[in-house]
């Protein structure tokens, strides 16, 4: 290092030159000189050449020109620049070009010498996932270039008012105030601009917002309250000797006019920390905005301010490591108190930032994050993305399609196509259980607890490619479990998934049991039946069960006695010959005493019966002669109760 040093130090002036603009953030000035020295360094040591070309890919990767910085990185490594990183950076920029198959070869380069670096597993996943996710991408969802709002500038984060009425966005086109450019980006500095609906609902041409809050310096991504009376933005001015340093600002809307904002104090006696992407909830109570302030999990990450009436910060508090990565977490939009959309270039993507949701699981603090996928999503910087009212469309940022990797605003309208898992839970009879609770686990991260209204039923939407893992529980019943599975071209479908619970200390009456006349002995049609409950024993292997097989009203007591134990026994028999553990199967003899009670579901089927009545001799010769055959039946039945866990 210390002979590289020396090597270099002909062009010391210059390379310090270079670095000072890059740590001052002025990337498009430290560009220029790097851009420079790199062709004077042609006949310089390969050494040289590298640090020169690894540097100067750093600064390209910072302005978003990915194909500049490729080139860059490759240079660096072709003239073996001495660190690993430039692995992980190249792979990085192969991701954001899409190159995926190429972007794993290098992390897993970059792993293979780092191989706890959760950044380039996250890439190494990203490229992975992005290959598939590009099969199944959905072309259903509308994506349109929003020409009337795009300049052959810059535009960004654009957000809707309340009423959908207005769109809100920033913009480096030329019409913006200040005659200087930016060094960070060579072109013209950041101001908010605004467009309109005239009075048939069509989009007028924006215009720069007539206010005081447009300075000769960046002002954007502003969010407004509910009630439209507050506006929460973005302003950055650099300093003298100091880099740019961007804070939230609040502006008040005053007689129609956005007044001039002041500076909101989220962290005292911190004044080099960056504040940045503020996005008010709908009650106005909390903010959430991004910084690089000490606490974070490295990069930029998302956090939130709880406010009070006059708009102070009560405390602040960083959204935790399901959110935030070691890279940068940006963007955050409130679509309500539950959703939070933000972007990423940390989590597992399709290459650079990509745009995830996430949700709040069972109104805790607990987010479950998931990635939106293309078309949205794509390999470049996909950010800032806002909602219409009550609507699956809006607008999003993004750099695709421009070599000069500037912003534009981007139109989507998310067709519904939704999945929707619905059922409903019964008990044995039939009849609607209320009030049971639904436990819903799926590989997509949904955790759900839902809880059955009062005809049984209870529903939520799912998503394509996903497994799901339900549990019914509900007091005096077993806990039921079913998985559903759903393919990953699924869309616009409804499943159902019921649950019939069973009962304990209730007997269960199993249908299609069937012994040859006059005998115990089971016949072929009764095994499904019996298939099914050994799967409940199997699926509950604590339970111990009592057997009855009854009989009807002909034959002495002691014959249908014995034949009725018979009978049990041999239920029992075939249940411990699959492998059900005998001390869990107690079979009870009861022979023609004990009549059965018809139930509702029962007397729904037969309207001769009527639900309470018991099916004694007495009540049986009461009926027809065909009705006595099917009360004869309904005694005749075999059945089980859970009895001891």
């Amino acid at each position: 290092m210390f002979s590289l040093i020396m090597m270099l130090s002909c062009n010391q002036a210059k390379l310090s030159d270079a670095r000072d603009q890059y740590v001052r953030g002025d990337y498009y000035s430290a560009s220029q000189i790097y851009r420079k020295l790199y062709t004077e360094s042609r006949d310089k040591d390969n050494a040289i050449r590298g640090v020169i070309a690894f540097e100067m890919a750093e600064v390209y990767r910072k302005l978003n020109r990915s194909p500049l910085a490729l080139n860059a990185y490759k240079n660096a490594i072709r003239y073996e620049y001495p660190d690993s990183t430039v692995y992980l950076r190249y792979a990085q920029m192969l991701h954001k070009e899409g190159e995926y198959d190429q972007a794993i070869e290098f992390y897993s380069k970059f792993l293979s010498l780092s191989p706890d670096n959760r950044l380039a597993q996250n890439g190494m996943e990203g490229a992975s996932l992005s290959l598939l996710w590009q099969d199944e991408n959905r072309k259903e969802i509308e994506i349109t270039y929003s020409e009337l709002f795009n300049s052959n500038r810059g535009e960004f984060s654009p957000i809707l008012a309340h009423d959908d009425k207005a769109l809100y966005f920033n913009s480096s086109r030329n019409d913006a105030v200040g005659d200087t450019n930016s060094p960070i980006t060579g072109v013209k500095y950041n101001d908010i601009y605004i467009a309109d609906k005239n009075a048939i609902g069509e989009w007028q041409k924006p215009k720069r917002l007539s206010s005081e809050i447009n300075t000769e310096f960046d002002e954007g991504t502003p969010s407004i309250t509910k009630n439209g009376k507050l506006m929460f933005y973005t302003h950055s001015s650099p300093g003298p000797s100091k880099p740019s340093v961007s804070k939230i600002y609040v502006s008040r809307r005053i007689n129609g006019t956005w007044s001039i904002g002041s500076e909101l104090e989220l962290a005292q006696n911190d004044s080099i920390s960056l504040f940045a992407h503020p996005s008010i909830s709908s009650t106005g109570e909390y903010l959430y905005f991004v910084s690089d302030m000490l606490g974070g999990y490295g990069g930029k990450d998302i956090w939130r301010a709880k406010l009070t009436n006059d708009i102070e910060p009560m405390f602040i508090e960083n959204l935790g490591p399901v959110i935030n990565t070691p890279a940068d977490e940006m963007f955050p939009y409130l679509r309500n108190d539950t959703t939070l959309y933000f972007s990423s270039d940390g989590h597992p993507g399709m290459g650079g930032l990509d745009i995830f949701v996430a949700r709040k699981q069972n109104n805790s603090d607990q987010w479950n994050v998931q990635n939106i996928k293309p078309p949205i999503n794509s390999s470049y910087d996909d950010f800032g993305i806002t909602f219409k009212k009550n609507a699956d469309e809006g607008f999003f940022s993004s750099n695709r399609n421009d070599t000069r990797g500037y912003d534009h605003i981007y139109y989507f309208k998310i067709p519904d196509n939704s999945i929707v898992v619905e059922g409903i839970v019964v008990d044995h009879e039939d009849e609607y259980l209320y009030g049971a609770t639904v436990l819903v686990a799926g590989s997509d991260g949904l955790q759900q607890s839902l809880k059955t209204n009062k005809k049984g039923e209870y529903s939520f939407v799912a998503n394509a490619g996903s497994n799901y893992l339900l549990m019914a529980i509900t007091e005096g019943f077993l806990n039921q479990e079913q998985s559903l599975k759903i393919g990953h071209n699924v869309s616009d479908t409804l499943y159902y998934v019921d649950f019939e619970m069973i009962p304990y200390n209730k007997p269960i009456v199993l249908e299609n049991i069937f012994y040859d006349f006059d005998s115990a002995l089971l016949k072929d049609e009764s095994k499904d039946e019996l298939d099914g409950l050994i799967d409940i024993l199997n699926e509950h292997p604590s339970v111990v069960i009592e057997l009855k097989a009854h009989t009807d009203r002909w034959g002495s007591e002691d014959y249908n006695y014995s034949l009725s134990l018979n009978r049990a026994q041999s239920v029992k028999d075939y249940l411990t010959n699959h492998g059900i553990n005998k001390e869990r199967i107690i079979a009870i003899a009861v022979g023609k005493n004990e009549s059965k009670r018809i139930t509702s579901s029962i007397a729904s089927k037969y309207n001769f019966l009527n639900e309470g009545d018991v099916l004694t001799e007495e009540r049986i010769k009461m009926f027809s002669i065909e009705h006595q055959e099917i009360a004869d039946q309904l005694n005749r039945r075999t059945e089980f109760k859970v009895i001891d866990f």
